[in-house]
């Protein structure tokens, strides 16, 4: 069989992007995990984020959908085969703009995916308007006025949706967003990593030197991860708290992990039982002109 062989992607990323961060994070996180990159599938939606599966060095499957429905994509194709890793990459714009209903849904379900959000309160593609997370009163290069709205909170938001690996890195720590990622993408459940993520073109607020002074790591005497079910709410309560902290120091790192939930594969599975065994995505439609799923039998336990 021929090599394939692929034709780079000129990237278009304004010089100083903190995408860039994102990406390399990314791919080391994957290569160092030894996932097979045929059994990963990146999902991206609309905005600078969204080419991040075009820049990738290495051949792998990407998705590139629509505004908002990132989430809804990633979701289906998730469930249509739980074997594969999938990865959604989009802004903030996306996630928390348009997309804030799939995103706060998505948490009762606890699927597993892990969510980026390249977090850099302006929407990059379309010459810097306010996004969700622009805080109220800042006015960024672009805006005549300062922003009259105030601001979401990804993680606090996650962690009231009910995502159960809550974390935020930065785009220019790229080693420490790659350990996050590693744990994101080796855990059953939901998982939110939203990053700090400057814009050096529209933002001239968050800029790496404004961050650079005031980003730093949770450390080893704040603990995320819940173990027993009666920690659970007085640890999403801290994480939440935790989350508001913003100004002259801004933490990044875990804010909360519970494993203890089941994730929604299991879930199915547990009511039908074929499910990890007879993988959706490889069952043919039809077979001759018939169906081959006859669902006579699964009506009928449903029957009441």
């Amino acid at each position: 069989m021929a090599e394939l062989k692929f034709k780079p992607e000129w990237n278009d990323w304004c010089p100083g992007c903190g995408n860039f961060g994102i990406l390399n994070a990314e791919q080391m996180a994957i290569n160092e995990l030894g996932l097979d990159t045929k059994k990963v599938i990146l999902v991206s939606g609309i905005g600078c984020s969204g080419k991040t599966p075009h820049f990738f060095r290495y051949p792998i499957t990407g998705v590139h959908t629509l505004h908002g429905r990132a989430l809804t994509f990633a979701s289906g194709i998730k469930l249509s085969n739980p074997l594969l890793h999938v990865i959604v990459n989009a802004g903030d714009g996306d996630q928390l703009g348009i997309g804030v209903g799939h995103f706060v849904s998505i948490g009762r379900r606890n699927i597993s995916l892990t969510v980026i959000i390249h977090d850099n309160q302006v929407y990059g593609l379309t010459k810097g308007q306010a996004a969700p997370t622009l805080r109220r009163g800042i006015k960024t290069k672009s805006l005549p006025k300062p922003n009259i709205n105030d601001a979401v909170n990804p993680i606090a938001l996650a962690i009231s949706a009910g995502y159960t690996f809550v974390a935020r890195g930065y785009a220019y720590d790229v080693k420490h967003l790659k350990d996050l990622m590693k744990i994101a993408f080796s855990r059953k459940g939901l998982s939110l990593i939203d990053v700090l993520q400057p814009c050096p073109t529209y933002n001239d607020i968050m800029t790496k030197e404004y961050l650079d002074k005031r980003v730093y790591k949770l450390g080893a005497d704040w603990d995320p991860v819940v173990r027993k079910e009666e920690e659970k709410e007085d640890k999403m309560a801290k994480a939440i708290i935790k989350s508001m902290e913003w100004g002259d120091k801004i933490p990044i790192g875990i804010f909360y992990q519970n494993d203890l939930v089941p994730s929604f594969e299991d879930r199915i599975a547990d009511s039908a039982k074929s499910y990890k065994e007879i993988i959706p995505s490889y069952v043919p439609i039809h077979r001759d002109g018939k169906p081959t799923t006859i669902i006579d039998d699964i009506l009928k336990e449903k029957e009441v």
